[in-house]
C-alpha cells in the first residue's frame, strides 16, 4: 500500500486557522475529505499533485518513511476532561511542545500516566510526567531496541527538546544500552536532572468514551467527533473552524483514535453547535463497541474485518467497555497499544487452484493493560468466523480479572499488613535519596548506603550539603 502524504502537527495540537488553512489547500489539491493518524497527525487519504505544493507554503507535506520525520505525540487532548497529573496543565504542555524547533527523526510522546485516551510508550523517546513537578521519567525504545528501557534520571521540562535532540545525535553511535545512551547524552548536555526516587506508577483506568457534547466545570462543554471511514468531511471541518474562533476556542486535538475534540465551548453556544452537527448530519452517538479500535489507515480490509466483529458483539449484546482492540498484520512495523491484538498471518503460497483463506493470531495485553508492554497469545492461525467468540472469551476473561483487581485494591484494613522503610531526605528541598536507586547524577551506584556516601555528596536537586539530610521512616502498605 502507497503511503500517503501527511502533515506533523506537534502534539495533536493545531490553531482553528491551522486546521480551516490546512482544509483549505486539501481542497485546492483537489480532496474533499481528511483523515486523522494513530500518531495524532493529519493525512492526506488520497493521491496529490505535487506539482501544486508550492501554492501552499505554510504546509510541510511529508511521507514520514521516506522523509525520516516523525509526530511529536502529547495526551494534551486529555488535560481538564480526564484524570490527570494536578501540575500538567494545558498550558504546560503547550510551553514544553513550543520548545521543539527542529524537525524529530524519532517518535517522541509527552504523556501524563493518569489518562487512558494517549498511550504510553508508542513512541522512540517517551516522557511521561512524574509526581515531582516539572519532571518527567524518560522511557527509550530506540531504533534496534526489542524493549523499551527507562532511563536513569528524571527529566527537567525546560530540557526535553534538547535531551531528544542530543538522543537523536548520538543515534550514530548505535548505542546498545541505557547506560551508553545516559553517557554520551550526559557528556553533550548540560541538563537539570532529578534523581528517580521511584518507580513509575500508571494506575488503571477503563479506556474513556470520547464522543458527544460533554460538561467541563459548570460553563463549558467539550465535544469528541469521531467518523467511521476516518474521513473528515472538509466543508464541515472549515465551518466548524469558523465557529470555533467565533467562540474564541484557542485549540483543536487530535486523538491516537482517528478522532478530535474540541475544549471550551461556551455554555451560551451550546445551541449554536447542536445546529451546526445537524446542519451537516453529524452523528455524536457512535457505540462504544466500535470506538475503542486502532485500524490502519486506507487498509479496506481491517475496516471491514473490524465491521464484522463489531457486529458480531452488538447482536450478542457483549460490553467491552474498559477494553480496546487493534488490528494489524504479520509485516506490521507498529507499536501495539490495545488491550487485544488481532494479528492476520502470512498466507502460505498456493498451490494449484486451491482457495486459502486468511488465519488470524490473538494476543492480550497481561492484565488487558497495554501500559504492561507485554502481550500474551490467546490463540493462533484461527479463521476468521472463529474470531467473534474468541473475542467475547477474552472480554469476559477481562471483567472477571477485573473483579479481582478490584477486590484485591479494597482489602480492608485489617487484611493489610504494613512495612516500614528508611530513607534520607533533604531537609531543605524534600528530595528524597534511596539506597535502592542511588543517585545516577552524581554516579553513586544502586544499593550504596546513605552512610557510605562521600562527604561531598550534595542534594541533587538544591545542592544542599550531605549534613542536611535527615533520616525518616515510611510505611508502605502490602496486602496479605
Amino acid at each position: 500500500m502507497e503511503e500517503r502524504y501527511r502533515l506533523m502537527i506537534n502534539g495533536g495540537v493545531l490553531s482553528p486557522g491551522e486546521l480551516k488553512y490546512i482544509c483549505e489547500a486539501a481542497e485546492g489539491l483537489g480532496l474533499d475529505a481528511i483523515s486523522f493518524g494513530s500518531r495524532q497527525d493529519i493525512i492526506f487519504p488520497e493521491k496529490i499533485d505535487e506539482s501544486k505544493f508550492c501554492q501552499f507554503d505554510k504546509i510541510q507535506f511529508v511521507k514520514p518513511k521516506r522523509d525520516g520525520v516523525e509526530n511529536i505525540a502529547s495526551s494534551y487532548v486529555s488535560a481538564e476532561i480526564l484524570p490527570s497529573t494536578s501540575w500538567l496543565t494545558s498550558d504546560r504542555y503547550l510551553y514544553v511542545l513550543e520548545q521543539f524547533k527542529h524537525k524529530p527523526k524519532l517518535r517522541i510522546n509527552v504523556i501524563d500516566p493518569k489518562q487512558r485516551l494517549v498511550p504510553l510508550f508508542t513512541g522512540n523517546v517517551n516522557f511521561i510526567a512524574s509526581e515531582h513537578e516539572d519532571y518527567w521519567y524518560l522511557y527509550l525504545r530506540l531504533p534496534g531496541w526489542k524493549n523499551t528501557e527507562i532511563y536513569p534520571a528524571l527529566i527537567y521540562s525546560w530540557d526535553i527538546d534538547r535531551i531528544e535532540l542530543a538522543i537523536e545525535n548520538i543515534l550514530i553511535e548505535e548505542p546498545e544500552t541505557m547506560e551508553t545512551v545516559f553517557e554520551l547524552v550526559s557528556d553533550a548536555v548540560d541538563t537539570n536532572n532529578r534523581t528517580v526516587d521511584k518507580p513509575l506508577e500508571v494506575p488503571f483506568y477503563p479506556f474513556p468514551y470520547y464522543e458527544g457534547m460533554n460538561r467541563i466545570g459548570t460553563d463549558r462543554y467539550w465535544l469528541g467527533l469521531y467518523w467511521r471511514n476516518n474521513r473528515y468531511d472538509i466543508k464541515f471541518l472549515k465551518a466548524m473552524c469558523d465557529l470555533c474562533s467565533d467562540n474564541k476556542i484557542g485549540k483543536i486535538s487530535i486523538t491516537p483514535w482517528k478522532s478530535f475534540i474540541v475544549k471550551g465551548i461556551p455554555l451560551h453556544s451550546k445551541l449554536n453547535w447542536e445546529k451546526l452537527l445537524g446542519k451537516f448530519g453529524i452523528n455524536v452517538r457512535h457505540s462504544m463497541l466500535e470506538m475503542n479500535w486502532h485500524v490502519p489507515v486506507n487498509d479496506k480490509e481491517a475496516l471491514s474485518l473490524k465491521k464484522y466483529l463489531v457486529t458480531n458483539f452488538d447482536q450478542n449484546d457483549i460490553s467491552t467497555y474498559g477494553l480496546t482492540f487493534g488490528i494489524t498484520s504479520y509485516d506490521s512495523d507498529t507499536y501495539n497499544f490495545t488491550s487485544i491484538v488481532i494479528e492476520k498471518n502470512r498466507q502460505p503460497k498456493t498451490v494449484g487452484n486451491f482457495t486459502i483463506r486468511d488465519t488470524y493470531n490473538l494476543l492480550y495485553a497481561k492484565d488487558f493493560d497495554p501500559n504492561t508492554r507485554e502481550y500474551i497469545m490467546h490463540v493462533q492461525d484461527v479463521d476468521m468466523v472463529e474470531l467473534p467468540g474468541l473475542l467475547m472469551e477474552l472480554s469476559k476473561l477481562y471483567f472477571e480479572q477485573l473483579g479481582v483487581e478490584q477486590e484485591t485494591e479494597t482489602l480492608p484494613e485489617t487484611q493489610k499488613e504494613r512495612e516500614e522503610e528508611e530513607v534520607y531526605q533533604c531537609s531543605d528541598c524534600k528530595t528524597v535519596y534511596c539506597e535502592a536507586y542511588g543517585d545516577i547524577t552524581q554516579d553513586i551506584a544502586p544499593n550504596t548506603p546513605f552512610e557510605n556516601l562521600p562527604s561531598t555528596y550534595e542534594c541533587s536537586v538544591c545542592e544542599a550539603p550531605k549534613h542536611s539530610f535527615e533520616k525518616k521512616t515510611f510505611q508502605i502498605l502490602l496486602n496479605s
